[in-house]
């Protein structure tokens, strides 16, 4: 089974710093594109970074300069480092798979077919 779990969410001030995990177990990540979404009250989901399988990375703009995706493939893990966090950064995380290598489709998440549960990531003071 595949399986797609994200950790690292919490409570931080605003300015703050984060690191987000996706940890996959009963595959292998490298051939795989992984994107990292986003879930805030009121509003719909969106998709804020993906990670190809060459580690080609691409932001949505309201996080360039802030965010960083990576991969460590020995760790078959998938990270997300948050610098300069706003409240407007609060939302619930999800990371997902797509059996592209390649990142297509990665703002709305149409080719993603695996996702996590998602982790609170919470910017307040």
């Amino acid at each position: 089974q595949v399986q797609l779990v994200e950790s690292g969410g919490g409570l931080v001030q605003p300015g703050g710093s984060l690191r987000l995990s996706c940890a996959a177990s009963g595959f292998t990540l490298d051939t795989y594109a992984i994107g990292w979404f986003r879930l805030a009250p009121g509003k719909e989901r969106e998709g804020i970074s993906c990670i190809s399988s060459s580690h080609d990375t691409y932001y949505v703009d309201s996080v360039k300069g802030r965010f960083t995706i990576s991969r460590d493939n020995a760790k078959n893990t998938v990270y997300l480092q948050m610098n300069s966090l706003k409240p407007e950064d609060t939302a619930v995380y999800y990371c997902a798979t797509s059996p592209l290598s390649l990142c297509r489709a990665w703002r709305a998440g149409a080719d993603f077919g695996s996702w996590g549960q998602g982790t609170q990531v919470t910017v307040s003071s």
